[in-house]
């Protein structure tokens, strides 16, 4: 049978049709690309930590999919001016399925904003405004363009064991991952931005800070699959 996994999604005013309404939305990209590597796609719209323990039950792997800022009082800092728009209900939504997945040892992908909440998760802290950092809008030149940056693998990671040496990447982020606790780092861009993270201690605990879902990148998704069919 082919893994089901799980991927969160937004819940926004959204229009279709006839209709303005509340939304659970994702670009459907994700399902795709999680469909040609071999799996199920299952939306996953923000819920509560009950709901979260009995997902995560019946799911084979989980994505963190991309999305708003984390807010700053998850990892105690004070938002910044740049930092606007968090989503309470996805951050505790989120969490609470990394907590259960956790628990299960579930193989799960953060991408974007997936990566810098799984930095969260395990007690890290954000960068809130990564051109403060490197001088540029690179990573997110603005609108919905995504930025190219080339990346730099670690031999050896799990990263590197399903993507290889990759050269550039679609980006879409302000902000990116100051501390990482528990993760070793798997990636940077040559502007020293942190550019994907791994667990040593699971199978497969990984996220990455760009959009593999928009490239020919499905390497990552493999991956996960592949660790989830286990």
């Amino acid at each position: 049978m082919k893994p089901l996994i799980g991927v969160t999604t937004y819940r926004e005013q959204s229009r279709w049709g006839v209709w303005d309404e509340k939304a659970d939305v994702l670009h459907a990209v994700y399902a795709q690309t999680i469909e040609a590597a071999g799996g199920v796609a299952v939306l996953l719209p923000p819920s509560d930590a009950d709901a979260a323990l009995a997902l995560v039950g019946r799911l084979d792997g989980l994505v963190i999919a991309g999305g708003a800022d984390v807010d700053p009082w998850q990892y105690g800092a004070e938002p910044h001016e740049r930092t606007e728009g968090w989503r309470p209900d996805r951050d505790t939504w989120e969490l609470a399925l990394l907590d259960a997945a956790w628990e299960a040892r579930l193989p799960v992908l953060g991408i974007c904003r997936g990566m810098q909440l799984m930095a969260v998760h395990g007690g890290g802290s954000l960068v809130q405004h990564v051109p403060d950092a490197v001088g540029d809008e690179r990573h997110s030149p603005g609108g919905d363009e995504y930025g190219e940056i080339a990346v730099d693998v670690v031999p050896g990671t799990k990263l590197a064991g399903a993507i290889g040496e990759l050269g550039v990447v679609s980006c879409h982020h302000h902000q990116g991952v100051r501390e990482h606790p528990g993760f070793i780092a798997s990636a940077h861009a040559a502007d020293g931005t942190l550019e994907a993270i791994e667990r040593q201690d699971r199978p497969f605990w990984l996220a990455v800070q760009w959009h593999p879902e928009t490239r020919e990148d499905a390497g990552l998704f493999r991956s996960l699959v592949d660790a989830a069919s286990q």
